[in-house]
């Protein structure tokens, strides 16, 4: 509910030469930065490096990479230590400290550090 809150609007990048869309943090999730949140989602398949996954809101089917879902329903988790293998689409909650994106486009605009699996 936190992220669906949050709206967003296309913006130009020219080092992409394509437009990406970019969300308005308002005061409401800028006071939760740093704090401890829990996210429940699905696992999405994505080979990152290290102690990171992404989780989604939706199944990998109609996730925001793939079906059209928005960015509000996606977050990047940086786990504190190398997490387990999980299967795709396999529902799993978290909790770490939240971290806001707003400007590099290679990561999520919704992050949670030191996180741990519930």
């Amino acid at each position: 509910k936190l992220f669906a809150a949050v709206r967003f609007t296309p913006k130009y990048f020219p080092e992409y030469k394509e437009k990406f869309l970019v969300p308005n943090f308002e005061q409401s999730i800028l006071s939760k930065v740093g704090t401890e949140i829990t996210v429940r989602g699905h696992y999405l398949p994505f080979d990152l490096q290290g102690n990171s996954i992404i989780i989604s809101k939706f199944p990998y089917a109609a996730c925001f990479f793939c079906g059209g879902a928005g960015p509000e329903s996606v977050a990047e988790i940086f786990f504190s230590t190398k997490p387990p293998k999980f299967k795709p689409d396999q529902v799993i909650t978290v909790r770490g400290k939240l971290r806001l994106n707003d400007t590099d486009v290679n990561h999520m605009n919704f992050i949670l550090d030191d996180a741990e699996l519930l």
